[in-house]
């Protein structure tokens, strides 16, 4: 049986397009930048002159748009606006399409992006703690996770600069360099919510192409 299409958006080195994989999902990453540790087909492309011109060839989209102007730790260097927005414009474009889709961000995106699921690599029982918001569209869900416990638990492997290797390996991300690790979401994270998406898919066409 072959694998629904899944584009994988501003796929940097492939924390989320590893867990579709692990899904069930055939995933080919798009990214502006040169990404060789992708481990699976790559295309070098701007996102969303990709999702407007090839987004309806795919079964299903994921989309991690920058964080940059949303997160925390650019608040405190104090320079987001320094960083381009990314995440607006593929909120347009994705919930103009047809398209089944899920776009990742930082909690505190959570003023555009409508947070369908919050999750922590601790919900996985992974030793990290790592939160992240999921907007889904023209899709639904069914499942739910325990709450994660993340708060004051010292066993988690701590994430800083100078451990960022640790960190990376703790989220299942060991194909990564450091830098890609510290930008990267748990691949479980996506193994769950694509396993669901599959299902989904199924029951409104049948076996996926």
């Amino acid at each position: 049986m072959s694998r629904p299409l899944l584009f994988d958006y501003f796929c940097c080195q492939g924390g989320a397009g590893m867990g579709y994989h692990l899904a069930g999902f055939e995933v080919v990453g798009i990214d502006i930048e040169p990404q060789p540790r992708y481990p699976f087909e790559f295309i070098q492309a701007d996102a969303l002159e990709h999702i407007a011109t090839h987004g309806n060839e795919a079964d299903a989209i994921h989309a991690s748009p920058t964080c940059q102007r949303k997160a925390r730790v650019t608040a405190w260097r104090g320079n987001r606006e320094d960083h381009p927005n990314t995440l607006t414009p593929t909120l347009e474009l994705l919930r103009g399409m047809n398209v089944p889709y899920v776009v990742e961000n930082v909690p505190e995106a959570g003023d555009e992006l409508r947070a369908d699921f919050q999750l922590c690599g601790t919900q996985f029982g992974l030793g990290v703690r790592r939160h992240r918001i999921f907007e889904r569209g023209n899709w639904d869900s069914y499942q739910l996770l325990p709450p994660c416990y993340c708060h004051r638990n010292r066993d988690l492997v701590p994430f800083e600069h100078k451990n960022e290797r640790a960190f990376a390996d703790a989220m299942g991300c060991t194909w990564m360099s450091n830098l890609g690790g510290r930008q990267a979401i748990p691949p479980a994270m996506t193994e769950w919510i694509g396993t669901q998406l599959i299902d989904q898919l199924t029951l409104t066409h049948g076996e996926p192409r």
